[in-house]
């Protein structure tokens, strides 16, 4: 048998079932699904120094599970010594089972050892049923050596789901044990 994520079994014996009962979905395929999960990091001091670059992109590839990218300025900017085509960040985007493995790590493992924590802030919707997660510091995943980081870097964590409002998303991504704040 193959190996199936916990998550995805958990999408399609928990999750459907309440999302079909709470909105009245009259078919399977209307419930919302997570598409994918995007990870950006902004690496501003690469400019002066390349090593900073490197450890990103490292960092980014030991937390996701899959190789990172540089992204790339897309134009002159004089007061921050930009030039055009510079590397000032680092991107990745997961798919299927790594993005399941992905989510399962962030909810069960890197969210609770996020200092002072009290629920994750719900304005991070966009109108459309995605969800924008900051993380202010890289080394509350587990698989960063924090003896090893040369500099304290932040994430975004963008969800893309199917749904097509906010509340919608709200639902599906509560329902995966996304701890939101309770108003």
């Amino acid at each position: 048998m193959a190996y199936k994520p916990r998550l995805r079994d958990k999408y399609s014996t928990e999750i459907v079932p309440a999302l079909m009962t709470q909105f009245s979905y009259k078919s399977t395929m209307q419930v919302p699904r997570i598409m994918k999960i995007c990870l950006n990091q902004g690496l501003g001091v690469a400019i002066t120094d390349r090593k900073h670059m490197d450890n990103g992109i490292n960092e980014m590839t030991m937390i996701s599970g899959q190789k990172a990218v540089a992204t790339k300025s897309r134009k002159d900017i004089s007061n921050f010594k930009l030039r055009k085509g510079m590397a000032i960040g680092a991107r990745v985007t997961l798919r299927g089972d790594k993005m399941y493995e992905f989510l399962d790590r962030l909810i069960s493992v890197a969210i609770p050892r996020i200092r002072d924590f009290r629920g994750i802030n719900d304005k991070g919707f966009d109108g459309k049923g995605n969800y924008t997660l900051g993380v202010s510091e890289q080394i509350i995943f587990p698989e960063i050596d924090i003896d090893k980081v040369s500099r304290i870097n932040g994430m975004d964590i963008t969800f893309v789901t199917s749904a097509r409002n906010d509340r919608e998303a709200y639902a599906l991504l509560k329902e995966f044990g996304i701890p939101f704040k309770t108003k």
